[in-house]
């Protein structure tokens, strides 16, 4: 059994979820913890039987000579660390976005081709078995689809902290954002053709030229049309925080929250409450010839059993050599699509992709 050493880079919420994963899996060896934040990474490393700990990046590169690096840090350290990594002839597993553009982005992936290394990008709600049900289902739909999409959350605390310290170098818009246009994409496997967006800054504790509440709007060549909201901070409403809804011809589906979430705790973000299933098939009177389907969803994973599933994939990649051209591709094209909406926040206008 090979085993393949681990740097894992950014101990906050993921990197923890994912450092536990690495713990976990055998075949994992983690070789050092960096962050900037010494009682984060020494509180992972206690936690994990005492690990070694770094607070730079190029000294733990150097140090521990990994096989992976694994990055978990603000965005616009990814593409740095990212090109030290690759070129330091490690597979790479980085939190979205690869970078804060599209041409760094893909200056990366060619990279990462060219070493023959695998670079896989940290999209979550891929490895989920509810949200890849909800996929399926919505494409049996029929076409053009209506997919209606938001997280926000209302933070504060730390939590509002991480979202300040994360809108220094992006929106919600587009941090988020990608995960749920990823999402759509999937779900219409048609091409983006034009993106709108609004927002608003809703803080004065945020740069004057950043906007803490923003939504966008996606049409497809194929007529589907899709919108994703997002919004971070202490103002932000809880009403209607969670939709996750898809109509077609055919009928909808949507993802039914857990009646007790709150849009501050992470590890609800990816949880489900049941799948509800509409049909759109009609008598002649008029009326529905099928009820509603409830389908529940049980023994969901945990945050963290989701970031293994994740590492589990990564591994697989390595071993089985996993063509990753589509799935990056696809990580690119939802970075292109999140931008747009940010350029077209800024600019007033839509953008035509």
């Amino acid at each position: 059994m090979v085993m393949y050493k681990v740097l894992v880079v950014g101990c906050g919420n993921m990197g923890t979820s994912h450092a536990r994963a690495y713990h976990k899996l055998e075949q994992f060896q983690i070789v050092g913890l960096v962050s900037r934040s010494p009682g984060s990474r020494n509180s992972l490393s206690e936690e994990l039987g005492g690990l070694p700990t770094y607070s730079d990046f190029d000294e733990a590169l150097e140090a521990t000579q990994p096989d992976i690096v694994s990055i978990n840090t603000y965005p616009e350290t990814h593409a740095e660390y990212v090109k030290k990594s690759l070129e330091a002839k490690a597979h790479v597993f980085v939190e979205k976005p690869i970078a804060t553009n599209v041409k760094d982005s893909k200056e990366l992936v060619q990279l990462a081709k060219d070493n023959n290394l695998k670079l896989v990008v940290g999209y979550i709600l891929r490895v989920h078995p509810a949200w890849k049900k909800f996929v399926s289902l919505a494409q049996n739909l029929g076409k053009p689809l209506v997919m209606r999409m938001n997280l926000n959350q209302q933070s504060c605390g730390v939590q509002w902290e991480t979202h300040k310290n994360l809108m220094k170098s992006m929106s919600p818009i587009v941090d988020c954002g990608v995960h749920y246009v990823d999402i759509m994409c999937l779900m219409t496997q048609a091409k983006p053709i034009k993106v709108s967006g609004i927002g608003a800054r809703l803080s004065d504790e945020i740069d004057a030229q950043m906007y803490n509440y923003g939504q966008l709007q996606v049409t497809f060549d194929d007529g589907s049309v899709g919108w994703y909201e997002a919004g971070w901070g202490p103002m932000i409403s809880e009403t209607a925080f969670f939709v996750k809804d898809v109509m077609g011809p055919k009928g909808s589906v949507s993802i039914a929250e857990k009646t007790d979430s709150e849009s501050q705790n992470i590890d609800e973000h990816t949880q489900t409450g049941a799948l509800h299933i509409h049909y759109s098939d009609i008598n002649e009177n008029g009326d529905f010839l099928k009820k509603d389907e409830l389908i529940p969803i049980k023994n969901e994973p945990s945050h963290d059993e989701l970031c293994q599933l994740e590492q589990e994939y990564l591994l697989k990649a390595i071993e089985e050599d996993l063509d990753l051209s589509q799935h990056l591709e696809d990580a690119i094209n939802s970075l292109n699509i999140v931008l747009a909406a940010d350029e077209s926040f800024r600019t007033g206008k839509t953008v035509l992709l």
